[in-house]
């Protein structure tokens, strides 16, 4: 790592990324849960 590098940040791509796959995880998530209650009730 250089002395002109910047701080630890990752870009705003990588970012933006992330907090889409953290959307879609938590979705995948109710989604799962969703099915498994229909499911459970018949």
């Amino acid at each position: 790592m250089l002395w002109s590098d910047p701080e630890n940040e990752p870009p705003k791509e990588l970012r933006d990324a992330q907090d889409m796959l953290r959307r879609l995880g938590l979705l995948l998530a109710l989604a799962s849960v969703l099915i498994m209650i229909v499911i459970g009730l018949r």
